[in-house]
């Protein structure tokens, strides 16, 4: 079975050497997604004139579910061909904003999904990382 590596136009670049996603037969890995746009800004942050940070779980959980399903698409493929998601935390006290949101795009006959908490992700304004495999057979 041969695989494909794609890195998607458009989308930030991986702070390391991996694809965005990556094709094996009938199936797409999607690499773990944050909501790190392409100029390295992350929606879900605001710093006001004093530095104050704040961080919005919501907006962060939609950006990075919005930023998988365009890579998705980039191989034909889109959030309803997701059978797995693996969802990392950093703080567990956010899981109910990200659980509603993600109620927004998924329901029960959606992907399986782990949600777990990680000390922390490579930057440390970034609340939430998401991974995925997806089924879309070529065609």
């Amino acid at each position: 079975m041969k695989t494909e590596a794609k890195l998607v136009e458009g989308k930030a670049q991986p702070r390391g050497k991996f694809p965005h996603l990556k094709r094996a037969g009938d199936f797409l890995f999607v690499s773990g997604t944050s909501s790190r746009r392409p100029d390295n800004t992350l929606a879900g942050v605001e710093v006001d004139a004093l530095g104050t940070t704040s961080l919005d779980i919501r907006a962060q959980t939609r950006a990075v579910i919005d930023n998988i399903r365009d890579i998705l698409r980039s191989a034909g493929a889109d959030l309803s061909d997701i059978v797995e998601i693996s969802t990392f935390l950093v703080n567990m006290n956010d899981f109910g904003g990200y659980n509603e949101v993600y109620g927004e795009y998924f329901d029960y006959d959606g992907p399986t999904r782990t949600t777990v908490a990680v000390h922390q992700l490579p930057h440390p304004h970034l609340l939430i990382e998401i991974k995925a495999i997806a089924w879309h057979p070529l065609k």
